[in-house]
């Protein structure tokens, strides 16, 4: 957000939040997404949110020049309307389990697991990267120095086999 000041992020963990892993693209849409294209602020608390006491609440100004939807499937078919742009990670399983053990500790792996256990099916189904904008590589085998470099992918062509 240093580089592009006048940009806002939302994450689609708080979306989520005591609701579903990936039944939540209705709240991003109605509560943020829309009103944001309409040039309104945002000041939304999602269900599980009201529900769990949780303080505070999603917020936006209005007039953001880019808004930074960050998380598995925040570029989900269903949303597809209303971005502009999206950016797909590729990373494979095994250094995405990594990434949240470190990020969240050994004490969430069951919530990990769980997770995952509806994460691949829903990407298998909505398959987010063939929509892209653009394609990272999560976990490049290229020399490069990740502070001043990205290495990025093709996509796919249409009929490739991706599993």
């Amino acid at each position: 957000m240093a580089r592009v000041p006048a940009s806002g992020v939302v994450h689609t963990d708080d979306i989520a939040w005591h609701l579903s892993f990936f039944d939540w693209a209705a709240e991003l849409r109605g509560g943020v997404l829309e009103p944001l294209l309409r040039g309104e602020a945002v000041h939304y608390r999602p269900p599980g949110w009201v529900a769990r006491g949780r303080p505070g609440a999603i917020a936006l100004p209005a007039g953001r020049s880019v808004v930074w939807v960050e998380g598995s499937g925040s570029s989900r078919q269903a949303l597809a309307d209303l971005v502009d742009a999206s950016i797909w990670v590729q990373c494979g399983n095994v250094e995405a389990r990594r990434r949240l053990l470190a990020r969240d500790g050994e004490e969430e792996s069951g919530l990990h697991s769980e997770w995952e256990e509806q994460e691949i099916p829903f990407l298998l189904e909505d398959r987010p990267w063939e929509r892209a904008t653009v394609i990272v590589a999560g976990r490049p085998a290229l020399e490069h120095d990740p502070g001043t470099q990205v290495v990025t992918a093709q996509a796919s062509p249409p009929n490739a086999e991706i599993t």
